[in-house]
């Protein structure tokens, strides 16, 4: 292999598949990126045979080849190289990049014992997407979960599809977000209804590679998934399990509404939070006289707070207490300038919603009286 690549492309490959790697003591190769080049064309691969991630990079190739390498060592040295055209040249397992006044040589390991990056057969069934709409959606969604031994199914953000919508949702049993896309923001050409288990970290891994501005493709199987554009491809594994059912656990209705702004509720719960205790509790009344929302925290050790803000009351709801970070990564996704927040009592969810965006809701359950 003999080529020249400039330093930025090479350095962002390297930077996108590089979190797919994995350093196992029995498996070396799989701390290492496979560079293969051919027409013009450079192709950098890495895996933990959980997710894969290649990443296409132009260049200039004279002669055609593969090697594998350490991808953080590798990484290590091109982003200290001042260069901007790089020398790359193989020979046996050994990479050597070359500038006009650095030379550095890399041992490397057999390309042929590199693993196969799995491939989802039937690309022709597929879902096309903006990257920037399907970011959203994941973000949005993803913070409604968080890593669980006691139940793997929640290690997951679900995804289905039907005619009328592709439809993301993830939970904690403690907290429920989802995101509904209508036909008009994507096509597909899927033959049937879809649902499947996207792996949590996988998700977290594909939020940091998808940008804005580029068409991504969706393909699946049985096992995993394909997230394609013409930057990279993103394979996963589909966790095998039962998702809750979580529409049982959306209320239908609410014993209080209160329509706030949604930065002048954020600036409230960061600031009656300093003073919340180890729980992280943060209480609040709907103040219907007023027409205002109330929250206030008390740490007995440290001392106490309330901030009362505008809000358009409906209803009657005692008070209730929420964890308020949970609280605030709701508001955070919730879209638009205001935000409806639906309470009931204390053994039943309340739900944050755009006041104009229904694509979108948060539920979260209370914090239950000791």
């Amino acid at each position: 292999m003999n080529l020249i690549v400039i330093k930025d492309k090479l350095q962002d490959g390297l930077q996108t598949v590089s979190r797919a790697s994995d350093n196992h003591q029995n498996l070396p190769i799989l701390k290492n990126v496979l560079i293969a080049s051919g027409e013009n064309q450079i192709k950098l691969s890495a895996t933990n045979l959980e997710i894969a991630v290649s990443y296409k990079v132009a260049g200039k190739v004279m002669e055609p080849g593969s090697v594998t390498v350490p991808v953080d060592t590798l990484l290590g040295l091109v982003n200290n190289i001042q260069s901007e055209r790089l020398g790359l040249e193989t020979k046996n397992n050994t990479l050597e990049i070359k500038t006009d006044n650095y030379h550095a040589k890399l041992q490397g390991l057999p390309p042929e014992d590199f693993p196969l990056i799995p491939q989802v057969q039937n690309n022709e069934e597929n879902i096309t997407i903006n990257g920037g709409i399907l970011k959203e959606a994941l973000s949005q969604v993803s913070i409604a979960t968080q890593f669980s031994e006691l139940r793997p199914e929640l290690n997951s953000v679900a995804m289905s599809f039907n005619l009328d919508s592709l439809v993301f949702a993830a939970t904690d049993s403690f907290r429920l977000a989802e995101k509904t896309i209508q036909t008009q923001d994507f096509k597909a050409t899927l033959s049937g209804d879809v649902f499947s288990l996207i792996p949590l970290k996988s998700i977290q891994e594909l939020l940091r590679i998808l940008k804005e501005n580029e068409e991504i493709m969706i393909c699946l199987d049985q096992t995993q998934i394909l997230f394609k554009s013409e930057r990279f491809e993103f394979v996963s594994r589909l966790l095998q399990g039962s998702f809750p059912d979580y529409k049982k656990v959306i209320p239908e209705k609410y014993g209080a509404e209160a329509v706030l702004k949604r930065e002048e509720l954020i600036s409230a719960l960061k600031l009656t939070g300093v003073l919340s205790p180890k729980i992280s509790e943060v209480k609040i009344r709907f103040l219907e006289n007023k027409k205002a929302l109330e929250i206030f925290s008390l740490d007995e050790s440290v001392g106490e707070n309330n901030y009362v803000l505008p809000a358009k009351i409906s209803g009657k709801a005692g008070e209730v207490g929420f964890n308020w970070r949970y609280l605030l990564d709701g508001l955070r996704a919730v879209p638009g300038e205001e935000v409806v927040f639906g309470v009931n009592d204390d053994n039943h969810p309340s739900i944050l919603r755009s006041q104009s965006d229904p694509s979108y809701f948060y539920i979260l359950m209370p914090i239950l009286k000791s």
